[in-house]
């Protein structure tokens, strides 16, 4: 079975960085797609960064234009990890964030929420002003 489990979530003034983590684990496949996906109060859930762990390419979700340059997304293999960095965090970031993974990728919409096969309990981020 596969698990998913995310950490890293705070509380964090405006302007300051957090970087979250999701462990995989229960998995076989060689290849594979990790997104992170967020669901603030009162919207619906929306995609953010995705990476492809067979040539490390990342893809930004279609809504989050505002995003590029402040988070980043990485993932380490070997630790089957992926790591979101956030920076210069405002107020509108506060969501619960989530972690999810697709066996091998999904190459006409590889950071959709449908793309994905297994998703993480999620961790709350809250950025104050």
């Amino acid at each position: 079975e596969v698990q998913l489990v995310e950490s890293g979530g705070g509380l964090v003034q405006a302007g300051g960085s957090l970087r979250l983590s999701c462990a995989a684990s229960g998995f076989r496949y060689d290849d594979y797609t990790m997104g992170w996906f967020r669901q603030a109060p009162g919207k619906e859930r929306e995609g953010v960064l995705c990476i492809f762990s067979g040539d490390g390419r990342t893809y930004y979700a279609d809504s989050v234009k505002d995003m590029k340059g402040r988070f980043t997304i990485s993932v380490d293999i070997a630790k089957k990890t992926a790591y979101l960095q956030m920076n210069d965090l405002r107020p509108e970031d506060t969501a619960v964030y989530y972690c999810a993974q697709s066996e091998g990728i999904a190459v006409e919409a590889p950071c959709h929420g449908s793309s994905m096969d297994y998703w993480g309990r999620g961790t709350l981020v809250t950025v104050s002003p």
